[in-house]
């Protein structure tokens, strides 16, 4: 019995957003740099692909491809800026304007501020934390930040003087075996906002990145370790 032709699987016909990003990633830009670019989750740039979404975003993809391509422009803030202005905000089904939420934190006019993110925001680079750490670093504010990770990611052992330092309560143990760590605080002077801010901008905004370098520099978490939670307090100096 002669074997049966295989006929080359045809290729799903892509969506705008989704030729757009493909256009971007020829420009040398990853699906991350695109959603941090759009200020979305990278999840949401695969299901361009997987499930036809994107279509909001149409209108900003095509301006920064254009910036990028006509306009020479690099730079992931810059482009993120131009997405911005370019983005609609999604409509329910009455076709009335999605809520969506406030900004991460709202800086007093004492300088004393909190801001959280979660795990869908910390994989796009932390973005809403982004402001509050600029905001502190231009009116000379402290800042002390909390990260949540697996025991397992930390050098140091809980209440180690050399991680801390030494300090219990700045530890939350949790049962799915992760682990709060809090750095800086009142008591201690926290750290200079101008100067993290500085470490953010070098790294092309991701305040993720920027956390995680400065804890593997300092010798507290491995490399490879991932960051779940992340909390940013600001203060005003005494």
């Amino acid at each position: 019995m002669p074997p049966r032709r295989r006929h080359p699987a045809l290729r799903p016909v892509l969506n705008e957003a989704a030729q757009l990003t493909d256009r971007l990633q020829e420009a040398g830009y990853t699906k991350r740099d695109i959603a941090r670019i759009i200020a979305r989750d990278p999840s949401l740039v695969s299901q361009f692909y997987t499930r036809n979404k994107g279509a909001a975003f149409v209108p900003a993809l095509r301006e920064v491809l254009a910036a990028v391509l006509t306009g020479g422009i690099t730079d992931l803030p810059e482009l993120a800026v131009i997405a911005a202005r370019h983005t609609q905000r999604r409509t329910t089904a009455s076709g009335a304007r999605a809520r969506v939420r406030g900004k991460a934190v709202l800086i007093t006019p004492t300088g004393s501020g909190t801001g959280r993110v979660g795990a869908q925001a910390i994989a796009s680079g932390s973005a809403p934390l982004r402001p509050v750490i600029a905001e502190a670093a231009r009116r000379g504010l402290r800042l002390a930040f909390t990260v949540r990770l697996a025991k397992t990611a930390y050098l140091h052992p809980s209440g180690s003087r050399t991680d801390s330092p030494g300090i219990r309560r700045d530890v939350i143990q949790r049962a799915d075996h992760t682990e709060e760590r809090s750095y800086g605080s009142a008591q201690t002077g926290g750290f200079d906002a101008a100067d993290f801010a500085r470490r953010v901008n070098a790294a092309s905004g991701d305040v993720t990145a920027a956390v995680h370098q400065w804890l593997v520099e300092t010798g507290r978490i491995h490399p490879d370790a991932h960051i779940l939670h992340l909390e940013i307090r600001t203060w005003r100096p005494r």
